[in-house]
Parts: structure tokens; C-alpha cells; sequence
């Protein structure tokens, strides 16, 4: 390495006595010409439809085998040529910056390192609301080898890992043993809720059922009666994630998910934990077709877990405090108790939407209650 390094020493080419002036000089004007000529240019809006088109059909296989061996490869390969040409002159040069690229002002190769690095790795957990949407991302069409191509949640944490549970102590008079209960049945809830493959399938999810206070009447009596025989009061989509296993499939095993769980004490002697979290499920068609869509849904649940001495309630059950639901890309107005995904070559289920237009993966605001419930759109998936 010593050898190496001390090789890479050389003094600046232009200072180099054996290189005539002039030659130098016409030397750096060709050579800035050339770097003008090659630099890249904002594309047309012609060539930008065309690269689209291009893109949409190589990706439904409609292009010829080598359609990319056309002239725009073969220029690219003309100006390394030009390139290799200047290589001998500037060979010191180079070295120097393989060396130390920070050289460069504003050391290029790092950056790109480091923001091509960030754009694949997986995000870190939500501790807190976002303060903005996530921002848009490559277009790219879904496959089946790459459910979440275009969609944000691909940096999402994969299915039960991305519900973290927070570290328990002890809130209002409970303590901290009973606090770390109430997270972990918030938890399993939502895990057998949303992500269970029986209960996506249209199962019947027993486990979640069994984590809720049987003598909480209203709730387990309404769920019960949703599955058993669903209707506009009686959904079972309010709780649980439930696909026809005869129209769709889920595409792979992961579901992305997204969000936090928090708790405080409770009015009734109790723990109340709260929780935020948004589902990304890919899935397709029964019928043969490859075309990937995805459904999002993001769920707010508040449950508490109360003192029994004080409450008649079941020791180690939930009581269901408040539940709300976003919906997303799943036909609107169809009561069977499953969710019905939108496909671009599939009649649309459900009536036309009216309601407003809405990023389903934007997580930055609450779930308001006030808000416009009508059949809407929304602006990805």
C-alpha cells in the first residue's frame, strides 16, 4: 500500500515542463468542448411519451428481444470511446481522484453512493407523526416478482415487524407488568386482524377474537354477526382484513405496515394504548391474469385494559374504546363482508367514486371522524 500511495504523488499535468504550452492549452479547450457536447440534455416531451410507452410495453412483454441495441446504446458506448481517447492525458488526474474523490468539489461519488443507499434501505420505525406524505416515487408497474415496485411502503418494514411495541412502565396505578400486557394483546389483535393468512383469506379469525372481552357485548356481538352474515351496520371489515380467496390472492407473503402504538392511563382504572397503522397489501386476480394491484387500509384502534376489582371486565382481555378505518382501492358500497380490489383490465365492482381524492399513504394527518366517507379516489396505490 505504501508503494502504491506514494506512486499516486504526481505533480499537476499542466506543471509538467515537458508539455509545450500551447499544446496544453488547445488541449483544455477541446477538451471542455467536448465535455459541453456530451453533457446530457433535458429530454423533449416527445421523447419523453415515447420512453413511457417503451417502458410500459417492455414491461408487458410486447417488445422484441434486444429492442435496447439501438442507436441511443450505441452513442452511449461512441462517447466512452471519446473518453478512453483523453484517458492518457488526464491520467494523473484520475488517480489522484480514485484516491480521494473529495477532490471533486462536492465529492460526486459519495453522494450518489449515499443517496442510491437511502433509497433502498428499509425505514426507520415511526416514533411520531410524519409532517408531510412520502414523497412520489419512480413510476413503476407492480409484478408479481415485485409487488411493491412504485409504491413507498417497499421501504415499509414486512408484515409484524412493523408493529414495534413500546417499552411498558407503569401509567395510573398499573403496573408495569399489566402495561406490557395491554401492548402485547394490542399486538396480537392487530397481527391477527391484519396480518394472519387465514383471517386474509376469509377465515374465520378465532385468535382476534378470542383477545377481545367476551362480555363487551356490543362489539364481539356486532363482529360475530358480521362475519357470520355481513350488512352495511354489521361489517366485518371495520376490524379485520378480508379478501374473496375466489377473486383474489395475495401476491408473495409480505404485507407492508407502517406505524405506532402508544399508551397512557386510562379513564376506568385502566391502560390505554393506541394504535396507527397502515397496511399494503399486494394481490391478484383468481382468474390467470398477472396484473398486481394493492389495497391500503390504515386502522386506528384504541383499547383499554381495566382493573377488574373495579370493573366488570374479563382479566386479560381488551375492551374496544374506538375504531376507525381508511379504506383504499377496494370497490365501495358492496356489503359481503371482503374487500374487493380495483384492477385496470377488470369491470369495476361497486358504483362509481364521488368522494374526494386521497394519498393513501399519507400518514402525516389523524383520521378525522368529521370527514367525507363517500366513494372516492385515490391519487396512488
Amino acid at each position: 500500500m505504501n508503494g502504491l500511495s506514494k506512486a499516486l504523488e504526481l505533480t499537476d499535468v499542466s506543471e509538467d515542463p515537458k508539455i509545450p504550452d500551447d499544446v496544453w492549452a488547445q488541449f483544455a479547450r477541446d477538451t471542455e468542448r467536448d465535455i459541453r457536447d456530451s453533457a446530457p440534455k433535458e429530454p423533449s416531451a416527445r421523447a419523453r411519451e415515447v420512453t413511457e410507452r417503451l417502458r410500459r410495453q417492455e414491461a408487458r412483454g410486447e417488445l422484441p428481444e434486444g429492442w435496447r441495441t439501438g442507436p441511443a446504446w450505441q452513442q452511449k458506448k461512441s462517447r466512452r470511446g471519446l473518453w478512453s481517447v483523453l484517458a492518457v492525458a488526464v491520467a494523473a488526474g484520475v488517480a489522484v481522484v480514485a484516491v480521494k474523490p473529495s477532490l471533486v468539489p462536492g465529492d460526486p461519488f459519495g453522494a450518489r453512493i449515499t443517496s442510491s443507499g437511502a433509497a433502498s434501505s428499509p425505514l426507520p420505525q415511526e416514533t411520531a407523526a410524519p409532517t408531510a406524505a412520502p414523497s412520489a416515487e419512480p413510476s413503476q408497474v407492480p409484478t408479481l416478482d415485485d409487488p411493491f415496485a412504485g409504491s413507498p411502503a417497499k421501504r415499509w418494514a414486512d408484515g409484524a415487524a412493523g408493529i414495534a411495541v413500546p417499552k411498558a412502565k407503569p401509567v395510573g396505578g398499573r403496573s408495569e407488568a399489566k402495561v406490557q400486557q395491554a401492548l402485547e394483546l394490542t399486538k396480537k389483535l392487530l397481527v391477527e386482524s391484519n396480518l394472519d393468512p387465514a383471517t386474509l383469506r376469509g377465515e374465520r379469525p378465532r385468535v382476534a377474537l378470542d383477545v377481545l372481552d367476551p362480555q363487551q357485548k356490543d362489539v364481539r356481538g356486532l363482529l360475530e354477526t358480521g362475519l357470520r352474515k355481513p350488512d352495511e351496520k354489521h361489517d366485518p371489515l371495520w376490524m379485520f382484513s378480508r379478501f374473496d380467496p375466489g377473486e383474489v390472492r395475495p401476491v408473495g407473503e409480505v404485507v407492508k405496515t407502517r406505524g405506532r402504538m402508544t399508551f397512557k392511563a386510562g379513564d376506568h382504572a385502566s391502560v390505554a394504548v393506541h394504535a396507527d397503522y397502515t397496511f399494503v397489501y399486494p394481490v391478484v386476480q383468481t382468474n390467470g391474469s398477472t396484473e398486481v394491484t394493492r389495497t391500503i387500509i390504515r386502522r386506528i384502534l384504541d383499547v383499554e385494559i381495566s382493573d377488574p376489582a373495579k370493573y366488570r371486565v374479563t382479566p386479560g382481555k381488551l375492551n374496544v374504546v374506538n375504531w376507525d378505518q381508511d379504506i383504499n382501492n377496494s370497490a365501495c358500497e358492496v356489503y359481503d363482508g371482503y374487500l374487493h380490489p380495483s384492477f385496470s383490465s377488470a369491470e369495476p365492482t361497486g358504483p362509481d367514486p364521488t368522494g374526494p381524492t386521497s394519498d393513501p399513504y399519507d400518514r402525516s394527518k389523524p383520521l378525522d371522524v368529521n370527514r367525507d366517507k363517500s366513494c372516492g379516489t385515490v391519487s396512488r396505490v
